[in-house]
């Protein structure tokens, strides 16, 4: 079986999340003001959630904010796509920036939240 090829550019949005206290209340929110559709996510005692299009195409992800993700604040962060996420986090911390979520996972699909030195927030995730 021949593995599917990795359509994503490095740079490109992949996605984009948001970590609340109460993030049922929030999908309900986004739910109503634009008419995405859900699906559940179970991390242990509580659930994130895949916020989908109408035919069911991934948008968004609405996380409690709790376990690792507990300090994170309650913006929409953008994640990009990486080659390297170990490479790119070095770089940040290079150029003044700060590694706000060490890396969750590894390989593909792995990610992190940085900070710039001035203080914007993105996600960077491996392609």
């Amino acid at each position: 079986m021949e593995e599917a090829q990795n359509s994503f550019v490095p740079g490109t949005i992949l996605s984009a999340d948001v970590t609340v206290t109460q993030s049922e209340t929030v999908r309900d929110f986004y739910k109503k003001v634009i008419g995405w559709k859900h699906s559940d996510y179970k991390r242990g005692g509580y659930t994130d959630y895949f916020m989908t299009t109408e035919d069911g195409q991934p948008v968004a992800g609405i996380c409690q904010r709790a376990g690792s993700l507990a300090d994170l604040p309650p913006v929409w962060i953008v994640y990009f796509g990486v080659n390297d996420l170990k490479a790119s986090l070095e770089e940040c911390r290079n150029l003044g920036g700060k590694v706000l979520s060490e890396p969750q996972g590894e390989g593909r699909g792995s990610y992190a939240i940085i900070e710039y030195p001035e203080g914007a927030i993105c996600g960077l995730s491996q392609i």
